[in-house]
């Protein structure tokens, strides 16, 4: 196993990252945040250069790509505070279906997703006084009742995986209730799913095993952890600049010792956090046994990444750090939302402890 990038991994990285630096400037996450714009131009312009593909096996018109390459493309997303339903889509809802669906359900849909003509969402969070529940009825099929919380993407796909114990099935969007969260991050959209007596047909209860369904969900716990790597290198790029040019007695700010020590801790965590989450994308894209303790540990590590970089990232701009005016806040927000989403840095402390036996 080698965590240094291949040529056509860098690649792949240099290429996302010049397309997003031309496509997705702060300006359209501004109109996106302030404005309610939609971000539809820029998911059709990754559609056009293959992107929801990324890990769709060819067989179904995809690039069969893996893990690593999902998170290498998640960490520039997250770098750019990019809007738009690549994350929920190619990064949730096409595992789940890879993984869990059996060959007529890839078929049905992995295809379109990989023509861009698809978008889907992931539902995994149940709301505790109302949990999904299945239940059999006598066509064959499943009747969904229940509630699932924070769901990527949840108004807008159109198709969402819902995971109900050890099983998965695919409801379509119209067939339920979804309501936006007003949350922190206003570049993304969450929601909340309400399945009332949803009928979903055989053919859309997913067919895989509880193993497949946790692999599913495992690669879209890392991807979010590569996001939100990406959003703190940000933060940390942005602090960094401010304290070469920020000018206090005559020096810059960063030639302080102070502020020195503030940015080696930061660097540590974030290169922490960076290869801790390439190991646990790894691991997942080999079907390696250790997949579920790195996956728990590429989370913790990116939310301990985030909660440092978002403290000192502002407090190293100082004034204008807490502005509305500058970015920063939106980079802050990005992370800090990652970090949430399916299970925080602590819920994936404590799933280390419980795979350790502690």
């Amino acid at each position: 196993m080698d965590l240094e990038l291949t040529e056509d991994q860098r690649e792949l990285q240099a290429s996302v990252r010049a397309v997003l630096d031309r496509e997705c400037p702060m300006r359209l996450v501004r109109d996106v945040v302030e404005k309610g714009a939609t971000a539809d131009a820029l998911w059709a312009t990754m559609v056009e250069l293959g992107w929801p593909a990324l890990t769709v096996p060819e067989e179904h018109g995809g690039l069969g790509l893996g893990a690593l390459e999902a998170v290498i493309v998640c960490e520039e997303l997250g770098r750019a505070v990019a809007p738009g339903p690549f994350v929920a889509t190619a990064t949730q809802f096409v595992p789940a279906l890879r993984e869990a669906g059996s060959a007529e359900q890839r078929t049905a849909f992995l295809g379109p997703i990989a023509a861009g003509e698809l978008t889907g969402a992931l539902a995994v969070d149940d709301d505790a006084d109302a949990p999904v529940t299945a239940t059999p009825t006598s066509s064959g099929g499943w009747r969904l009742d229940g509630v699932k919380r924070h769901v990527l993407d949840g108004d807008r796909a159109d198709e969402i995986v819902v995971v109900v114990g050890e099983r998965a099935f695919v409801a379509p969007a119209a067939a339920v209730d979804a309501t936006a969260i007003a949350g922190l991050d206003a570049s993304r959209q969450v929601a909340t799913v309400s399945f009332d007596a949803v009928a979903v047909s055989p053919d859309r209860a997913l067919v895989g095993g509880p193993d497949r369904v946790a692999r599913a969900r495992q690669e879209a716990v890392v991807a979010l952890a590569g996001e939100t790597v990406g959003a703190c290198q940000s933060i940390f790029d942005v602090a960094l600049e401010h304290a070469k040019t920020r000018v206090q007695f005559g020096v810059p700010i960063g030639s302080f010792q102070a502020i020195k020590h503030k940015f080696a801790d930061m660097l540590i965590a974030l290169e922490r956090a960076r290869a801790t989450t390439w190991f646990a994308a790894l691991t997942i894209a080999e079907d390696d046994d250790r997949r579920a303790m790195a996956t728990a540990m590429a989370k913790a590590a990116a939310g301990d990444c985030q909660r440092l970089l978002a403290q000192e990232g502002i407090q190293t701009m100082g004034g204008i750090g807490y502005t509305w005016e500058h970015d920063m806040h939106l980079y802050v927000k990005r992370a800090k939302v990652g970090d949430a989403l399916l299970g925080n840095g602590a819920h994936h402390r404590r799933q280390v402890a419980t795979l350790l036996g502690l």
